[in-house]
């Protein structure tokens, strides 16, 4: 919502309440007293004032506009400030749901409640309808601040939603690049320790032939054993195995960045979590380093422990540095340029974290990061407990303001006067039962079947309440109480469940409770037609809560399916970009470096060192262009141009999926062969990759077994993949090669391919058939 709609809301409050009052008075003839009026103007202003501001100070903007309607409550006629301590009072309570944490918002749904019945009780004295307002103020209170909840969590959901989008596509520029970096490292390693050797090797034997002509023989075959190595290495390089993890991990990076810190002389202790490799690792890892090396700079000795933890919703970076030990001498301290921690911060902030520092109780200081976890939820700040008792002390002195207790039991005079005992109010019946409502409300989600039998149950004792407590109000009044509850149930199972029967079981238990109520109460309509209208009432409300409940999961299936499908996406952009530059690496490959290397070998079986010399040469020669190609980026493919990735590609999406929060484990058996059928090598991967991109939360396992003559993919963790959506998708993958799909408990999904797929006569009889 803008700062304009901020200011409009307020505005129109207090042109309704003008309507209300003075506007009525006004219209009946009747002119409120000056005072009155100028008391009604500085109630307002102040009101209008913190409800402009409410964003900013929402718990701020709840007592103030509460105790100035308060206050103008007593000089002023009833109804003058009927508006603002309604509408204005849960306007500031929606905010503080939407915009503080559920225990703030509880709380001053609470305290405000019972701080309003006490204020009316010290104002006008103890009546029999305390009960009954205090669950008329509470249902209200509550009301709002459960749609503030909602739209929190709607909020938060769509933020994380758009997180996790983000860091996908930042994923997916990265991975391309990561998949070039590793194979240029692995290509340096091959050429400067094995290339390099044969070089120097054959050139030594060369020059000593006339002296020493045994080394001759030692050179060649030294040649032929390392150009064998080299084709081995050069082939792990281009085909990776797919549960082989090739760059060190994060957490390796960072125990490494700690060791050459100590090697400086620091005292180091860290308790480091395996980390997924991805923009957050990379976060972390600068934060290590930058507060390390400020340690080093500023504090040269000083005891620091470093601390990494990896979570569901953060990820927790802490480095902690003890005061520097006495003689130390900072010779670096003048060395920084002061914006370090504006690189922290901004590290944290591009992660999508937050970032506090400094000093400690013992003269030392802290780093302190949180960056989003395995699902990139919004990361908030943590409160103290010294907060929430400061919240709990300001709460309970605003309830114990008015010094009046909550007189709950009223006494039953007989005709003589005298007092014959006590009864218990209805109103106080009605609080508990919507109290008992509200609590199986919250276990919705946790236990639905046992809050769906509460929510169900409880409808059926306000109309004994009604009678036990010899309520004389509207008897349309409680039944209609009892309804919002199930109506926030049904709306909230329709999401989930659109064709339960649900709705038609809730209309027949109020519209029972209804019936009820009024026969209790006496009437002079026959039985048909208070059935009749209490039937019409009960399913009307039913059904109109299980249509928005059923739009609203409409709704929210639509956005999670269009996330899922710009995840998927991207995701196979990113894989394909990557399988792209490894193919394009190992096309220069295998027309440089691994035919001269092949020559190489071949010139040494030969026993012709002058020509294996040359060959080596010629190899390490191709093996740098090639790494000054792969540095430039030379001989990219166009998006058009792209290879179909294989099973070989496998590591590749898996590091993806882990980088964007997915755990996933990619395993394959030695029964799978290194080669399969081309067809069956592109089915195989693009229904891996459509059951893992199907979406989902938790970590997720791929194994991949064969036997003599099947290839079988098994997924677990992929509760969606089960879907008809998906399921058809995965059919007409494989379909064409005769494969089947099966589904199994706990987002279980098979898949087997049979590894010599149908001849081109049977695939197109199929087809004709079809």
């Amino acid at each position: 919502m803008k700062r304009t709609d901020d200011r409009l809301l307020p505005v129109l409050l207090i042109c309704v309440q003008a309507v209300v009052w003075p506007g009525a008075s006004l219209v009946r003839g009747d002119v409120p007293a000056p005072a009155a009026l100028l008391v009604a103007l500085l109630v307002a202003g102040p009101v209008t004032a913190a409800l402009a501001l409410r964003r900013a100070r929402p718990v701020t903007t709840v007592v103030v506009v509460a105790a100035a309607c308060a206050l103008g409550a007593g000089p002023l006629p009833v109804g003058a400030t009927a508006v603002l301590g309604t509408a204005g009072v849960a306007l500031a309570l929606f905010t503080v749901a939407t915009e503080r944490d559920a225990f703030t918002a509880v709380l001053c749904v609470v305290a405000l409640a019972v701080w309003q019945l006490l204020q009316g009780i010290s104002l006008h004295g103890l009546s029999d309808r305390d009960g009954l307002d205090l669950v008329l103020t509470a249902l209200l209170y509550a009301a709002a601040c459960g749609a503030g909840f909602l739209v929190r969590r709607t909020g938060r959901a769509r933020r994380a939603a758009e997180r996790l989008l983000k860091r996908a596509e930042a994923e997916r520029h990265r991975l391309p690049a990561a998949e070039r970096r590793r194979m240029e490292r692995e290509l340096h390693d091959v050429s400067a320790h094995h290339l390099t050797a044969v070089v120097v090797t054959a050139g030594a034997a060369l020059g000593l032939r006339e002296r020493r002509p045994e080394l001759a023989a030692q050179a060649l075959e030294f040649a032929v054993g390392t150009g064998r190595e080299v084709t081995r290495a050069l082939g792990a390089v281009r085909a990776p195995t797919p549960s082989r993890e090739e760059l060190p991990s994060p957490q390796e990076r960072l125990l490494d960045l700690v060791a050459g810190f100590r090697r400086l002389d620091q005292r180091v202790d860290c308790e480091i979590d395996p980390l997924p490799d991805g923009s957050v690792a990379d976060a972390a890892y600068g934060i290590v380093r930058e507060a390390l090396t400020n340690v080093a700079r500023h504090a040269p000795g000083a005891r620091t422990s470093v601390l990494c933890r990896y979570g569901d919703s953060r990820t927790e970076v802490v480095v902690t540095s003890a005061a520097p030990p006495a003689g130390a001498t900072a010779h670096a301290a003048g060395l920084g340029g002061g914006r370090g921690t504006g690189f922290l911060r901004s590290r944290a902030r591009e992660a999508g974290g937050t970032l506090t520092s400094g000093p400690t109780a013992d003269g030392g200081w802290e780093v302190r990061a949180e960056l989003p976890g395995r699902t990139a939820a919004e990361v908030r700040p943590t409160v103290s407990r010294g907060h929430r008792l400061a919240q709990l002390t300001a709460a309970l002195g605003l309830v114990l303001q008015p010094l009046l207790p909550a007189l709950v039991i009223r006494a039953e005079p007989t005709a003589a006067g005298a007092s014959t005992g006590s009864q218990v109010s209805a109103g106080v019946l009605f609080a508990l039962l919507a109290a008992a409502q509200a609590v199986a409300l919250l276990w919705l989600r946790r236990a639905p079947r046992a809050a769906h039998a509460v929510l169900l149950g409880l409808p059926l004792l306000w109309p004994v309440a009604m009678a036990a407590g010899d309520y004389t109000g509207p008897v349309a009044l409680p039944p209609a109480l009892s309804m919002l509850a199930t109506c926030a149930m049904l709306a909230s199972t329709a999401a989930h469940r659109p064709t339960s029967a649900l709705p038609l079981v809730a209309a027949a238990v109020h519209a029972a409770a209804a019936t009820g109520a009024v026969l209790d109460r006496g009437t002079t309509q026959p039985l048909w037609a208070v059935a009749g209208a209490a039937t019409a009432g009960a399913g009307l409300a039913a059904g109109a809560a299980w249509w928005v409940g059923v739009l609203r999961g409409r709704r929210e299936r639509a956005a999670r399916g269009t996330r899922e499908e710009r995840l998927a996406g991207w995701t196979e952009e990113a894989v394909r970009d990557a399988w792209a530059e490894r193919r394009r690496i190992a096309a220069g490959l295998e027309t440089t470096v691994l035919a001269r290397t092949a020559d190489m070998v071949a010139q040494a079986e030969a026993g012709r060192l002058d020509a294996t010399a040359e060959h080596a040469r010629e190899a390490l020669a191709a093996m740098r262009a090639l790494l000054d190609a792969v540095r430039e980026g030379k001989g990219r493919t166009g998006p058009e141009l792209r290879p179909q990735p294989t099973l070989q590609a496998l590591d590749l999406l898996a590091h993806q999926l882990r980088a964007t929060g997915r755990e996933v484990e990619i395993r394959l058996t030695d029964r799978v062969p290194s080669r399969l059928p081309t067809a069956v090598d592109l089915a195989a991967y693009h229904a891996a990759e459509t059951v893992l991109a199907a979406g989902g939360e938790g970590p997720a396992v791929l194994e991949l077994d064969a036997d003599d003559d099947t290839l079988t993919l098994t997924a677990t963790g992929v509760p969606r993949a089960a879907g008809p959506a998906v399921q058809e998708r995965l059919a007409a993958r494989i379909e064409a090669l005769g494969g089947m799909v099966t589904t199994g408990p706990q987002g279980t999904v098979g898949l087997r391919l049979p590894l010599a797929p149908p001849a081109p006569a049977d695939v197109n009889t199929k087809e004709r058939e079809r």
